[in-house]
Formats: C-alpha cells, structure tokens, sequence
C-alpha cells in the first residue's frame, strides 16, 4: 500500500480501544501516584465508563432497532473519536508533565492541545476511511471531550520531578502497535450484542437507514 494510502488507516487505530485501555491504565496509575490527582483519576474512570457505554448503547439502537438520522447521516456515535478525546487530552498533559518536572503546570495548556490536536486527527480518519460521517465523528469528539474535561475539573496537578519513563514508554506503545496489534474485535462484539438484545437476524445498516428514508419520503 503506498504511503500516503496507509496514513489514515494506520492513524485511526490510534483510537481502538485494544490501543487505548491499556494507555488508560499505565496513566490512571501515573496520575494516582501523585496523591492530589487521585480525584481526577476516578473522575475519569467514571466518565469514561459513562461514555463506552453511551457509545454502545448508540450503536446497538442503530443496529438493532434502526435509531438513526438520515438527513444527517448519523448511526451512533464514533467510539474511535469518543476513546481518542477521552484520552490523548490527558495523556498529553501526562507527557509534558512528565518531562517538564516542577514546571509542569506551565505547560498545561499545551500538552491539552497537543492531545486534543491527536484527538481530532483520529476523528478526521474515522471519515477518511469511510467508518463514520462527519456527525458521528464530531458526536465521538464531544462526548469525550467531556471526559476530558470532567477529569481535569476534579482534581489537581500537583508539580514533581520528570519522569522520562512514561513519555518513553507511550511512544513505544503508541508507535508500534497501530501497525502490529490484531484486527479489533469490539465492532464485532457489539453487532452481535445489538443483534442478541433486539432479536434481529442482520444488523441495521447505513444504506438500510437511507433506503427507507428515501421511500417514505417518496411516498409523500
């Protein structure tokens, strides 16, 4: 595959969460290590586990019941960008806090933008390789931006001493496993979990949602 055909293919894996708990969980004890951020790790815990399962939920009323917006193009929210805003935010602020040491509450605001810049470019590769619309990705975005913010509102950063280990050890993570980590499974997962709860027999799909919309509105 050429380059710039395998860019956002290999970008949008940064968003799955077979990528994406583990980074939660090497950050959740990163943060909860520094006695004040104890608050905003079970801020994020919570919220993040209000997202997933607002994003299921989402999906399985698409799939299994037909709950969608033709007009909009919306099926259920984006969990790729909903995971990417729930995380990289923090995990950007992890980073420089992690090398800036003392100084780390300076550098707050970009280590934000940072992970809301990687955050937003999950979301555009959602759309590039045709997974979600425009709506979808933007749904995603919000809720996890929410998260994020959720998060940073509980609690506090206290400054320490830099800890290169964990930059080190995200960029590894971070960097290897779009391209070597197996095929996700969770869309998967939730299609037969959609199909289990409503009782159908084939998930609801887009072109389903935009084929009976087409023929009611030709029945007017």
């Amino acid at each position: 595959m050429p380059v710039a055909g395998a860019f956002w293919p290999v970008v949008t894996r940064l968003g799955e969460a077979q990528i994406l708990l583990p980074t939660v969980a090497l950050l959740a004890v990163w943060f909860a290590r520094r006695g004040r951020s104890v608050r905003l790790v079970a801020m994020w815990l919570l919220g993040l586990g209000g997202a997933i399962g607002l994003t299921t939920l989402s999906k399985i009323a698409f799939m299994g019941y037909g709950w969608g917006w033709a007009p909009l193009d919306y099926t259920g929210i984006s969990g790729h960008s909903m995971f990417a805003a729930s995380v990289y935010p923090l995990a950007g602020i992890a980073v420089l806090h992690a090398v800036a040491g003392p100084r780390a509450l300076d550098w707050r605001g970009a280590g934000l933008a940072l992970g809301g810049a990687l955050a937003l470019l999950v979301g555009a590769s959602r759309v590039a390789v045709g997974a979600h619309s425009v709506v979808e990705v933007l749904a995603g975005l919000g809720v996890g931006g929410l998260v994020s913010l959720a998060a940073l509102s509980a609690g506090r950063l206290p400054a320490v001493r830099p800890a290169l280990w964990l930059p080190i050890a995200l960029a590894v993570w971070l960097g290897a496993t779009p391209a070597n980590a197996p095929p996700s499974t969770t869309h998967g997962l939730v299609t037969r979990l959609a199909l289990q709860v409503s009782g159908r027999s084939e998930p609801y799909t887009r072109a389903d949602l935009h084929r009976d919309w087409l023929q009611r509105h030709a029945a007017r």
